[in-house]
C-alpha cells in the first residue's frame, strides 16, 4: 500500500491550482469522465495524479470549506479487501472507473476522516456504468 493522492477542497479552485503548479511544479491533467460534474482539477507530478482540487460552497465560519477532503490510498486486490471489508462490517460505496481502468471504494475512519482505496484493476462489463 502507498499514498495514491490527496483531494483538497476549495472555495478558491483557480488559486489552489495555481499555488500546486507554482509552488511544486505540478501540471493539469486528464480528470475521468464520471468526475467531471464536480468542479476541479487533477495536478499531476510526472504521469501520477497526486493532489485532486474539488470545489467547496462554504462561507462565512465554515471551517470545513478549506480543508483536505480526503487521502486515497493504492491497494492492490480489490475483491479480498471488499470481502474483508464486509466481514469487518465497515460501510463503504464504489466508484468504477472504466475509463482509467479503476476501482475505488470510500469508507469512513473511527472519528470521520474519509477513504479512498484505490486499485488498478479492469471494471467488469456488468459494472461499467462508472458510479454505483
Amino acid at each position: 500500500m502507498h499514498l495514491d493522492h490527496v483531494t483538497i477542497r476549495t472555495r478558491d479552485i483557480q488559486a489552489t491550482r495555481a499555488f500546486f503548479e507554482t509552488v511544486f511544479a505540478l501540471d493539469v491533467g486528464e480528470r475521468p469522465i464520471a468526475i467531471q460534474r464536480i468542479p476541479g482539477y487533477w495536478l499531476y507530478a510526472d504521469d501520477r495524479p497526486i493532489v485532486h482540487i474539488i470545489g467547496s460552497q462554504g462561507g462565512g465560519l465554515d471551517h470545513a470549506a478549506e480543508a483536505i477532503d480526503h487521502v486515497g490510498l493504492r491497494l492492490e486486490g480489490y475483491t479480498v479487501f471488499r470481502a474483508r471489508l464486509d466481514s469487518l462490517g465497515i460501510a463503504y460505496s464504489t466508484m468504477d472507473l472504466a475509463d482509467i481502468g479503476e476501482r475505488r471504494l470510500f469508507l469512513r475512519a473511527p472519528g470521520g476522516p474519509l477513504l479512498e482505496a484505490v486499485f488498478s484493476e479492469p471494471v467488469p462489463m456488468e459494472n461499467n456504468n462508472d458510479i454505483q
